[in-house]
């Protein structure tokens, strides 16, 4: 507990890149699409619901509130995913999208998109703390609190047979798979190769460092955007997006860009003449996730399409893909 008698903060751990496992000793799950949470289940039926960069994102998620009443009587710390499913039983990240930004979401909305926790860990039960267990003995006490509700579940685990799994992935929509030791304990705030992530589509996150105004149908909105990604030697370029946008992201972006515009670009190094030409520069305080084909050898998203804004990141967390031919 901390000073104020509330569960002490317990950071989520985070996955590494890279191709699946085949040796024994791994457990797989699917990769989910949506926000990651850590939920602080405490007596009294109280919850908090905290994203990965510790922004307190309870009320915007009121379905999940039954989550204490779940417990039965106990308290615990549980880590997992937020999504909202599309009608194939996928997540939807676009639909996602809806809820991320609204703090008070109304009835109609709830209705429309609404939001469930998958469950995937179990951090701490009662007075004890799980972490330094293996996954697979907190997996055993995560499966023993019966967490099957519509809105909290927990999600399925396998122990063999990797490349079904991630073909299950695929067949289901899914992003793809993550790969965890069983005897891996958990490492709170660290990025582990115990746990592996095997993505089926390439995604990266991207600070939004300027935009260039739209023509066309697009006259009075955002054209594309203009991306960097956080290095030592400061924001780098990697290039625009100009695909991907609803109409409502168009808009809301729009207003967020127009607060946020300076001067100068916040680029460590100059911009190439062509794509600065016509651009408005913004404070590189916006994170975005977008899907792309490859990476060039200098750095460069390509064929990159819009996914949408991602308020549970910040920007000195983004970091650069790694490059593809």
């Amino acid at each position: 507990m901390d000073a104020t008698g509330q569960p002490a903060l317990i950071r989520p751990m985070l996955a590494t890149a890279g191709d699946l496992p085949a040796e024994t000793g791994w457990a797989y799950e699917f990769k989910w699409d949506g926000v990651r949470a850590v939920a602080y289940a405490e007596r009294g039926g109280r919850l908090r619901l905290l994203s990965r960069n510790d922004r307190d994102i309870t009320s915007a998620y009121p379905e999940i509130a039954i989550l204490p009443s779940l417990l039965g009587g106990r308290t615990g710390v549980l880590d997992g995913e937020l999504v909202t499913l599309d009608r194939r039983g996928a997540p939807s990240f676009s639909a996602l999208q809806r809820r991320m930004h609204v703090q008070a979401p109304s009835a109609s909305l709830i209705a429309s998109a609404p939001v469930r926790y998958l469950v995937f860990d179990l951090l701490r039960l009662d007075r004890t703390r799980l972490v330094d267990r293996p996954w697979s003995q907190r997996r055993a006490e995560l499966e023993q609190l019966g967490l099957q509700e519509q809105q909290v579940t927990v999600p399925p685990v396998f122990d063999r047979d990797p490349d079904s799994v991630m073909s299950a992935a695929r067949d289901r929509g899914l992003e793809g798979v993550v790969s965890k030791r069983v005897e891996s304990r958990y490492l709170p705030g660290r990025r582990s190769p115990a746990w592996r992530k095997t993505a089926l589509i390439q995604t990266t996150e991207v600070v939004v460092a300027g935009y260039k105004p739209g023509s066309g149908r697009r006259s009075g909105l955002v054209g594309s955007l203009l991306l960097g990604i956080n290095e030592p030697a400061g924001l780098v370029f990697v290039g625009g997006v100009g695909t991907g946008f609803t109409d409502a992201m168009l808009a809301d972006l729009g207003e967020r860009l127009r607060r946020l515009e300076r001067d100068r670009p916040a680029f460590a190094a100059p911009m190439p003449s062509a794509e600065a030409k016509n651009a408005r520069w913004v404070e590189p305080t916006l994170v975005g996730e977008v899907v792309y084909r490859t990476v060039t050898p200098d750095g460069r998203l390509r064929h990159a399409s819009w996914r949408g804004l991602r308020p549970d990141r910040d920007p000195d967390e983004v970091r650069r893909p790694r490059s593809t031919t």
